[in-house]
């Protein structure tokens, strides 16, 4: 199987790409220079020529706080481009997976969000990833959508990565405490991702490491774990803040769980807590030497 993926350098198509690769399949991986998503139309042309079988689409402007005023950049990229290489894709009969995310609803709820539930972004980061789905789901309705959230990795940059850095230095810490989401490791995505694929699944599935937490609870685990990992952490305390104490342009939902029940029950495993899943993630991160 030949699979192109998309935003092959940042922290989740890079495990994606290992994933595919581990598993024996063909791996397309172009720069953002050969498949650049500001342009869709370039897109889809160069999507045609290389013709594979499934495209894993982790291409995104994750920038939440700059989507406010970036807009356009975020729909060309989140919305557009996602469309017409979901057309693309529709036309010589290859499969796709886009990735979305749990900004597309607003936390207001008190459960964790189920794939039936209906979305309500408070941003234009969550707006552009859902009109993304919309468009992904009208021109190939077979397409696999996965929502995730709180992703971090060893590549890329991330709140896990940030958290360690000020940590090291001996920086303060606040960060708030009434935001709650579940904290997911890019690896157990990428695994997940080449379940749905390889399954024959379609439509709409939530992924995310078990348990939940606040950033402030996360932080602090960071610390922990990663003191425990052999990083030298000198800041040893976290300040817990409110969103109102902590402002930024993007409104963020104050309760961002997801429910796994539906990809469960395509999963050889049950999925690991997150926090077994940083401690593996930073023992891995402290062995890599140019991972920073």
């Amino acid at each position: 199987m030949r699979v192109l993926v998309t935003g092959a350098g940042g922290q989740l198509g890079s495990e994606v790409v290992g994933e595919f690769n581990r598993l024996g399949h063909e791996v397309i991986a172009p720069s953002r220079g050969e498949l650049d998503f500001c342009h869709p139309d370039r897109v889809a042309a160069r999507v045609g020529e290389l013709h594979p079988d499934w495209v894993i689409n982790c291409a995104a402007y994750t920038q939440v706080d700059r989507a406010e005023s970036e807009a356009a950049q975020a729909f060309t990229i989140n919305r557009d481009s996602p469309g017409r290489l979901a057309e693309t894709v529709a036309g010589y009969g290859g499969g796709l997976l886009q990735v979305s995310t749990d900004f597309v609803f607003d936390g207001r709820q008190s459960r964790p969000y189920r794939e039936a539930d209906a979305p309500h972004p408070l941003g234009v980061y969550g707006r552009s990833k859902q009109e993304g789905e919309q468009v992904v789901q009208a021109a190939l309705p077979a397409a696999i959508i996965l929502r995730t959230a709180w992703v971090y990795g060893v590549h890329g940059r991330n709140f896990v990565k940030t958290i360690l850095r000020q940590a090291i230095a001996g920086k303060p810490l606040r960060v708030v405490d009434d935001q709650t989401g579940a904290p997911t490791w890019a690896r157990n995505i990428a695994a997940a991702i080449a379940t749905l694929v390889r399954s024959g699944a379609g439509g709409l599935y939530h992924y995310t490491d078990a348990g939940s937490v606040s950033w402030y609870g996360l932080a602090t685990a960071i610390l922990e774990v990663a003191t425990q990992a052999g990083f030298e952490v000198r800041t040893t305390t976290v300040e817990p803040v409110t969103t109102a104490e902590y402002p930024t342009a993007a409104r963020r939902p104050p309760y961002s769980v997801l429910d796994t029940h539906k990809i469960q029950s395509l999963l050889a495993s049950p999925i690991p807590h997150w926090r077994d899943s940083l401690a593996h993630m930073l023992r891995e991160l402290h062995s890599c030497a140019n991972c920073w």
